[in-house]
């Protein structure tokens, strides 16, 4: 894959692409978490809307949680988190105020129930993601 870049680059002259790629890639942080502009697709805590704060500290606090979807095993279908085992991720639903369903946000963590390894907020059904930072 680096030697496809590194040609890449050396043809188009954009190293800032492979640079960027390498010092995340050593950080540690799965491709898909890394948004189109080169930066880690992150959001902080303090930024979630309110319903999501709440149900975050819900998720932590182990419920009891308002849906009974609320727990249900996630599974990775889209493939936008990084690769686990089956079990591994769960899901929670964010309320939307004024939708009649669930709606579209959830948070998604994975590793045990109370004390997740990693959290992710997605405010539009799957289609993207964001770590969830302190």
């Amino acid at each position: 894959m680096f030697a496809a870049a590194a040609t890449w680059t050396r043809k188009t002259g954009f190293s800032f692409v492979l640079g960027a790629t390498l010092a995340l890639t050593s950080l540690g942080l799965q491709a898909r978490e890394i948004a189109s502009d080169g930066t880690a697709s992150v959001i902080a805590l303090a930024d979630l809307p309110a319903q999501g704060r709440q149900m975050h500290a819900l998720i932590l606090a182990g419920g009891p949680f308002p849906s009974g979807k609320d727990g249900i095993v996630f599974g990775n279908r889209e493939r936008l988190l990084p690769a686990s085992k089956r079990g591994y991720y769960r899901e929670y639903t964010v309320r939307t105020p004024g939708a009649h369903n669930r709606g579209a946000r959830r948070i998604v963590c994975g590793g045990p129930p109370r004390v997740p390894e990693a959290c992710y907020y997605t405010s539009d059904h799957y289609a993207s993601f964001r770590r969830i930072v302190d």
